[in-house]
This record gives C-alpha cells, sequence and structure tokens, in this order.
C-alpha cells in the first residue's frame, strides 16, 4: 500500500505531540513493506520554533532515532494531484490549513482513488467546534478519531459508521526499558505549560505532593509562562527546557516515577483518551502516577498497570511508596510493560489502519456492485 500522511510536522516535536506517535506508526508502515511519505508545510510552526531555540542541533535527535523517516516540504503552490499520484491512502491531521483539507477532499470528488481520511488527536471538537466543523470534510471517506469520546463527537455530527477509534500508542522500537538498570532517583514530568488548562491541577497533583514527599521534581518542557516558572521555583523543582522525543527514554531510565495530569478538556469532556506520554512511560518501564482520569475504555487497568490519586494528599502518598516500596515499582513496571507490548505499539496502530483503509475499500467496493 502507498501511504501518504499530511502532518503540522514530522521533523519536531517542539509543542507538537503527534509527532511522536506518526514517527512510530510511519516506521512500522514502512517495516511492514508499505511506501510512506509525509508531508509537512514549509515553515511550520513548531519546526520554526524548535529551529529558533535550538537551531539544526535540535534535529539530530530525531534524525538519529528515525533514519528511515523524511519529509516532504510544501508550499502555497502545492499541487496535491500531481504529488498524490498513484497513492492508496491519504491521511490528513487536524492542524493542517483548511484550504489542504479542502482541496484533498476535492480531489476525491473530482473522483481520485485514494481513500481519505482526516485524523483529530485533540480536544477542539469539543473546546472550539466551530474550528473543527468549519473544515470542508464531505468527500472524506472517514475519520480517525483517537478516542471513543472524541469518536461520539463525530457520530453526531452524522459520521456513523464512517468514524474509527484509533488510539495513539508508543513506539516501543525507541520507547523500552534500558537495556541495564542504573540507579534512579526523584520524579520526573515531561509535558508543555500550555494554555494554563491545567495550571491548578499540575500545583495540586505534581508540584505540592512532590514538595510534600520530599523527592526531587525534574520538569522538561515548553510554554512557560512567567506565573509558571514562579510556581516552579516556589515548590523546588528544577526545570530543564525542552526535551527531543527521542531522548525522552533516557531520562526515564533515570527516574523513579513519572506523573501523568491529563488537560482539563481530557480528564472532563473526553473521558477515556491518555496523552501519548501515558503509553511511553509504560513502555520504558517507568511507574506511572494518574491525577483523576477516567479510563473509561479499559485500555489499562488502574491500580495495577498505574496508580490513580484522588486527591493531592494520594498522590504525595503514591510519590512515597513508589520511592520506598520496590516492590511495587517493579510491580507496576511489569503490569505497564505487558500492556503495552499487548495491544498498545504503533505496530499494533499500524495493522489496525491497514485494517481499516481495507474495510473501507471493501464497504465501497460493496456500494457500487
Amino acid at each position: 500500500m502507498k501511504v501518504a500522511y499530511f502532518t503540522h510536522s514530522l521533523a519536531s516535536c517542539w509543542n507538537h505531540g503527534n509527532a511522536h506517535f506518526l514517527r512510530g506508526v510511519l516506521r512500522e508502515l514502512i517495516l511492514a513493506g508499505h511506501e510512506v511519505a509525509a508531508f509537512e508545510p514549509r515553515g511550520a510552526w513548531s519546526l520554526t520554533h524548535l529551529l529558533e531555540d535550538h537551531g539544526e542541533a535540535g534535529l539530530a535527535p530525531y534524525r538519529a532515532a528515525y533514519p528511515e523517516l523524511s519529509s516532504i516540504e510544501y508550499d502555497r503552490d502545492f499541487d496535491p494531484e500531481a504529488a498524490l499520484d498513484g497513492y492508496d491512502l491519504v491521511i490528513v491531521h487536524e492542524w493542517s490549513e483548511p484550504q489542504l483539507v479542502a482541496a484533498l477532499g476535492g480531489l476525491r470528488r473530482r473522483g481520485a482513488k485514494f481513500t481519505l481520511l482526516f485524523h483529530d488527536t485533540h480536544h477542539r471538537a469539543v473546546s472550539d467546534p466551530d474550528a473543527i466543523r468549519a473544515f470542508d470534510l464531505d468527500f472524506y471517506d472517514g475519520v480517525l478519531a483517537f478516542g471513543e469520546a472524541l469518536a461520539a463527537v463525530y457520530r453526531l455530527w452524522g459520521w456513523g459508521d464512517r468514524v474509527f477509534v484509533w488510539h495513539e500508542a508508543a513506539d516501543t522500537r525507541l520507547f523500552k526499558p534500558p537495556e541495564a538498570e542504573g540507579p534512579r532517583h526523584g520524579l520526573v514530568w515531561i509535558g508543555n505549560w500550555g494554555d494554563d488548562e491545567r495550571s491548578a491541577e499540575l500545583e495540586k497533583f505534581l508540584l505540592a505532593p512532590a514538595q510534600r514527599a520530599a523527592l526531587p521534581l525534574d520538569i522538561y518542557g515548553v510554554r512557560y509562562p512567567a506565573h509558571a516558572l514562579a510556581a516552579l521555583r516556589r515548590y523546588g523543582a528544577r526545570r530543564h527546557g525542552w526535551l527531543a522525543n527521542a531522548l525522552v527514554p533516557a531520562v526515564f531510565a533515570k527516574s523513579l516515577a513519572t506523573v501523568h495530569v491529563p488537560r482539563r478538556f481530557y480528564a472532563e469532556k473526553l473521558p477515556g483518551i491518555p496523552t501519548i506520554r501515558v503509553f511511553e512511560a509504560l513502555a520504558c518501564g517507568v511507574p506511572l502516577l494518574s491525577a483523576p482520569w477516567s479510563d473509561a475504555e479499559g485500555l489499562f487497568r488502574p491500580g495495577e498497570d498505574y496508580l490513580v490519586a484522588r486527591n493531592g494528599d494520594e498522590m504525595t502518598a503514591h510519590m512515597r511508596a513508589v520511592s520506598e516500596d520496590g516492590d511495587l515499582r517493579a510491580s507496576l513496571v511489569k503490569n505497564g510493560l505487558a500492556a503495552i507490548r499487548a495491544r498498545h505499539s504503533c505496530a499494533h496502530r499500524a495493522a489496525e489502519l491497514v485494517r481499516i483503509a481495507a474495510h473501507i475499500k471493501q464497504a465501497a467496493a460493496l456500494e457500487t456492485a
């Protein structure tokens, strides 16, 4: 199968979580024998920020970890019809420009033979629905939604059985436990502050509990405003700035545990959708502690694969427990790894995508028979 994916950026993971998953899935498709091309706009916002902050050296970890991957940059005079000649499957991420989304739909309207899918990995369908409904998806064959709660929104919008749940997952070729265990110290949190979507939750479930547990806390990420930096200083957390995603496993390998603090929309409006960091942490064999999050789809086993804290005091207790109880850490690591390896790797998702594409083709053939 010949697959094209239109992404905001494949090269940059600066405040761009979709790149994590996309890299792993595209590599798995290539290794399975499929021909893959990634398209990204020239001057993408994420890549621009990465280069401003770190220069070309900021791209080195990605290039070293994914030698199989590269992307085709396009600009305003891009001709999608010529570029997509002979492709079987075309996927467009929801960070793409509406003009591109409409142009690709126009190709399908005029008889292009590829299957065309829209990939939604964000909360805008509930936080800013007009922004999503502004996309012209009339001639798309289906929607890939990264959780059942999001898929349900599209069903309400009339997509019926043409919306498919396609969760994110861990690239287990990169995200895996260290070959040899070394010393582990303190806690780590890897995430962007963003738009104050979880500022209170970060203080309640990360900063304050770590201070009460008397455990060092290292924080990596971008877009931390002045008041956020002040909070980190107040609680004694050490901030290190942006961390290339390809380097995350080495950081996890030095930490006693990491913490999941979902953004408010995922905790309240889109239950059952974990961030990519949940999959990646469990795949690396680092104990995971989570703020309140409803695993509505039963992806994992709360209490066995990871620990959930209902409030700040419980989070403090969990932090102390994983620090002091080696058997507890070992159990969480074993169970979390088993869950990832059984059903939540990028290899699993690549196989799911191939099945989804085949299903759509088969349904279309039946309709025209």
